[in-house]
C-alpha cells in the first residue's frame, strides 16, 4: 500500500500508474466494499490535527521554540509519511511523481524556517486525498450495491426437506424455492408458481415483470408477491449479475483517449516543473543578488501549485462517473473510451431484424385466389411448411396451430434452398415458397396483390399448385420503442442507418415507416461488415446496435458495438462494447445524451484544473501566493470541485 495517504487496499501502486509522472493515488482502483481505509484515515486526520492545532497555538502564542517545532514536525510526519515514502520512492526511480513535488515542497518549507506551512502542505494535501478517495468511492459504489443486490443464503430441495445454504454451495440443477418479497439468490428457470419480478437492479426496467413456468429468473432481482419454484442454471460466481460487475470493474479500469494523452503529456510535465522551480529558486539570487529565502519560497509555492492531481483525476474519475450512471439506468458500459467514442459518432446503424423489429414473425393475411379456401391454403402451407426450420415456415404452422388446423400426410418433400419447400398431399403436387420461385416454376399467382403486401413491409408466402395459388403475408412486428429511438436519435443529429436481408421493398417499408435516413437491403452477414468499414471511412465513427449474436461480426466492425437484451444473451455481454440489458431502444437517445455529458464534464473539470493552475502559477512566482494558498485552493480545493462536478453524472437521468 505504498503512496496511498489514505491507506486504502485498493490496486495502488502500480508501474503503469506511477510510470505517468501523476500520483498512484489519484487514479481509481477497484471497489472491493473495504471500509477500513475510511477508520485509518480519519484517525490520521485526527492526531496530525492535534499536532498541528497545538503546534501553531505554541508558535504564535508560546514563544515557538523547539516543542512548537516538534509538534509541528509531527503533524507533518503522521500526516505525510506515505506522501513522502511515495515521493522519495518516485524520485530514486526516476519517475517523478506529484508526491515527489509535495515532499519537495514541505521539506524546503521546514528548512527555511517555515515549519507551519510545511506541515499545513502535508496536513491539508493528505485532507485532499482522503476526500478525494471518499467521493471516487461514492462514484464507484452502484457496484457495490450491485454486489449487495444477491442475497448471502438460498433454500433449495435436498432429500426431500427445505434447506437454507449459502449460494457458494448451491449446484447448477439444484431445485431452490423463493418466497414472496424474496430476492432471487441465481440464474434460474421457473418450474412452477407465478409472480411478479422487478428486474429494474439489472435492466432498468419500471415495471416488474410476470414470471411463470419456463421464464427465466435472474440473481439480484426481486420477488413479487408469488412463490417460485426454481432451477438453477449457474452457480453464484457464473451470475448475469455478477458478469455485469465484472464487467463494470474491467470498464473502470479502461482508459479513454483522453486519459491515455493526459498521461502521455505527465511523463514530461512533472519534471519539466521541478525544473522551472529549481531556476525560479536559484536564478534570481545568482543572477540579481536577490534573497535566496524569497525566491526559494516562491520555488515551493510553485511547486505545490504545479501539483497537477486535479487534472489526474478529472478524466478517470468523470468516467467513472458515466459508466456507474449508465449502469443504474439498465446500460452497460465497457469501458470510457466507448463513451468517448459513442459521444462523437455521426452515425447510428441498426440491424433490422431483431432490433427493430422483434425478431418474431406472425401471419397477417391469408387470402385465397383461386378455388381453394383460406383455410384449405393454410393447411397445405402448414403441412409442408413443418418440415422446414425456417423461422417463416415456423410463423406458418404455429398459425395453424392456433387456428386449430390439423396438418397432413406429406412426401416426396423437396426443399429449394433461399426460395421455398414442396411436398405431395392426396397425391398432388404442392409448393409453397417465394414469388421469385414460383415465377421460376412458372406457376402463375397474383403479382399485383404480391406487390401491395411487400409495400407495406411484409413478406409473402405463396402455396398451392398450378392454377390454384394463395397468398400468405408475414411481417415481423415493429417494436413499439423503435420509432422513438430513431426519432430520439435524430433529433440529436445523427444519422440513421438500417442494414437488412430482406428486399428491396420490405426494407423501404421499415424504413419510411420509422423515418430511416438510408437503408441497405439484400445484405449477407460479410456485406453488413463491408458496409459498417464504409461509414466508418464518410462518418468517422460508427454506432452499431443489433443482438449481439448474429450481427456480431459487424458489431466488431463499428466504432462501438451496442447489444440488445443482454440479460438473457451471454454472447451479448461478452461481444458488444455496450450492452443494453433490456429490449428497451428507447434507452439510446438516453445513452447518447449521457456519453455527451460526460464528455462535456470532462472539458469543464480538464479546463478548469489546467486554466485555475496556470493562473495561481503565474501569480506564484512574483509572490502573490502563499503556501498556504497554494495547497488549499490550488490543490485541495480545486480536486474537490472536480470530483464534485463529476459526481452529477452518477445521477444523471
Amino acid at each position: 500500500m505504498e503512496g496511498n495517504p489514505a491507506g486504502k487496499s485498493i490496486a495502488y501502486g502500480t508501474d503503469e500508474v506511477e510510470e505517468s509522472g501523476f500520483c498512484p493515488e489519484c487514479s481509481l482502483g477497484e471497489y472491493t466494499g473495504d471500509t477500513r481505509w475510511k477508520r485509518e484515515g480519519a484517525l490520521i486526520i485526527i492526531a496530525s490535527t492535534v499536532f498541528l492545532a497545538l503546534g501553531l497555538y505554541i508558535d504564535k502564542y508560546g514563544g515557538g521554540g523547539m516543542a512548537a517545532d516538534l509538534l509541528l514536525l509531527s503533524a507533518g510526519a503522521v500526516a505525510g509519511y506515505r506522501i513522502v515514502w511515495s515521493g522519495l520512492r518516485s524520485l530514486w526511480k526516476r519517475r517523478p511523481d506529484m508526491n515527489c513535488l509535495m515532499t519537495l515542497a514541505a521539506a524546503g518549507a521546514f528548512y527555511i524556517g517555515h515549519g507551519e506551512e510545511g506541515a499545513s502542505v502535508l496536513y491539508l494535501f493528505f485532507i485532499a486525498e482522503f476526500l478525494e478517495e471518499y467521493a471516487e468511492d461514492r462514484a464507484r459504489s452502484s457496484i457495490g450495491m450491485l454486489i449487495r443486490l444477491t442475497p448471502d443464503t438460498a433454500t433449495v430441495r435436498r432429500a426431500g426437506a427445505e434447506v437454507t445454504v449459502h449460494v457458494h454451495e448451491v449446484d447448477a440443477g439444484e431445485t431452490a424455492v423463493v418466497r414472496p418479497g424474496e430476492k432471487i439468490p441465481l440464474d434460474g428457470i421457473v418450474i412452477s408458481g407465478e409472480s411478479d419480478v422487478s428486474q429494474a437492479a439489472i435492466t432498468g426496467e419500471a415495471m416488474p415483470v410476470r414470471k411463470q413456468e419456463a421464464d427465466p429468473v435472474y440473481a439480484g432481482t426481486l420477488n413479487g408477491n408469488g412463490y417460485l419454484v426454481m432451477r438453477v442454471t449457474r452457480r453464484s460466481g457464473e451470475t448475469v449479475l455478477s458478469k455485469i460487475v465484472s464487467l463494470i470493474e474491467a470498464a473502470e479500469k479502461k482508459k479513454s483517449r483522453t486519459e491515455r494523452l493526459i498521461d502521455r503529456f505527465s511523463r514530461v510535465y512533472t519534471p519539466a516543473v521541478i525544473s522551472l522551480a529549481l531556476l525560479v529558486a536559484v536564478l534570481p539570487p545568482l543572477a540579481f543578488s536577490q534573497p535566496w529565502d524569497e525566491w526559494l519560497y516562491r520555488a515551493l509555492v510553485l511547486l505545490v501549485i504545479s501539483c497537477p492531481c486535479a487534472l489526474a483525476i478529472s478524466t478517470p474519475v468523470s468516467m467513472v462517473s458515466g459508466i456507474t450512471g449508465a449502469a443504474r439506468n439498465g446500460v452497460l458500459v465497457k469501458g470510457g473510451n466507448y463513451i468517448e467514442e459513442l459521444g462523437s459518432a455521426g452515425v447510428f446503424v441498426f440491424d433490422k431484424t431483431g432490433t427493430l423489429t422483434e425478431g418474431r414473425p406472425a401471419v397477417t393475411d391469408i387470402e385465397a385466389s383461386g378455388a381453394s379456401s383460406g383455410k384449405e391454403i393454410l393447411s397445405i402451407a402448414a403441412s409442408i411448411e413443418a418440415m422446414s426450420a425456417h423461422p417463416l415456415a415456423q410463423a406458418i404452422v404455429e398459425r395453424a396451430r392456433a387456428d386449430g388446423i390439423v396438418q397432413q400426410d406429406v412426401s416426396g418433400f423437396e426443399y429449394y434452398p433461399g426460395k421455398g419447400v414442396a411436398g405431395n398431399i392426396g397425391g398432388i403436387r404442392y409448393y409453397a415458397g417465394s414469388p421469385a420461385m414460383f415465377r421460376e416454376l412458372t406457376i402463375g399467382f397474383p403479382e399485383e396483390r404480391v406487390l401491395e403486401l411487400e409495400d407495406e413491409g411484409k413478406t409473402v408466402i405463396l402455396a398451392g399448385k398450378k392454377g390454384d395459388v394463395g397468398i400468405i403475408a408475414v411481417m415481423d412486428r415493429i417494436r413499439d420503442a423503435s420509432e422513438e429511438a430513431v426519432q430520439g436519435l435524430r433529433k440529436r443529429g445523427v444519422r440513421i442507418v438500417m442494414l437488412t436481408g430482406d428486399n428491396e421493398r420490405i426494407a423501404g417499408a421499415v424504413a419510411r415507416k420509422l423515418g430511416i435516413d438510408e437503408y441497405r437491403a439484400g445484405l449477407m452477414p460479410a456485406d453488413k461488415v463491408k458496409v459498417i468499414e464504409g461509414l466508418n471511412d464518410r462518418y468517422g465513427r460508427t454506432v452499431m446496435v443489433g443482438d449481439g449474436v448474429n450481427d456480431a461480426p459487424a458489431l466488431a466492425g463499428a466504432s462501438v458495438g451496442i447489444a440488445m437484451g443482454a440479460i438473457g444473451s451471454d454472447v451479448a455481454l461478452e461481444t458488444a462494447d455496450i450492452a443494453l440489458m433490456h429490449d428497451d431502444l428507447s434507452k439510446l437517445p438516453y445513452l447518447l445524451d449521457h456519453s455527451r455529458k460526460t464528455m462535456e464534464v470532462v472539458r469543464e473539470n480538464v479546463i478548469a484544473s489546467v486554466g485555475v493552475k496556470a493562473g495561481f502559477a503565474v501569480l506564484a512566482i512574483p509572490g502573490f501566493i502563499t503556501l498556504w494558498m497554494a495547497v488549499g485552493a490550488g490543490d485541495m480545493g480545486l480536486s474537490l470541485l472536480v470530483i464534485l462536478n463529476a459526481m452529477r453524472l452518477s445521477a444523471w437521468r
